[in-house]
């Protein structure tokens, strides 16, 4: 995924989740922030300690963005947000995330 898709500002984050909207399932949290004047969706990861040491947090963020880059064209394009991780995740298999976050995408009316 490009970086122009991604949210990286400690600013940007703050807004997401402070007038953003959430939506959750056991596996992740999203907060979801309305950007009219943007052309693409940027999405923010946050895998936190709890989730486990460096290389699981990465592991996790490696399935979360490949499954984010399959699920692409089927995502709103005004949108910024943010997929924060819960500890389920950590054992998940790529295949388990894309279908976590498929319903949780769902929830939070991200998919067209």
């Amino acid at each position: 995924m490009r970086k122009t898709y991604r949210v990286k500002k400690e600013a940007d984050f703050q807004k997401v989740f402070h007038k953003g909207v959430s939506t959750a399932n056991r596996q992740f949290v999203i907060y979801v922030l309305e950007k009219k004047e943007q052309a693409h969706f940027r999405v923010g990861l946050s895998v936190g300690k709890k989730v486990g040491n460096a290389v699981t947090r990465n592991a996790v963020k490696r399935k979360i963005r490949q499954s984010i880059t399959e699920l692409k064209p089927n995502l709103k394009q005004d949108k910024d947000f943010i997929v924060i991780a819960r500890i389920p995740a950590a054992k998940m298999t790529t295949k388990e995330v894309k279908k976590s976050l498929t319903h949780v995408l769902k929830l939070a009316k991200m998919l067209n």
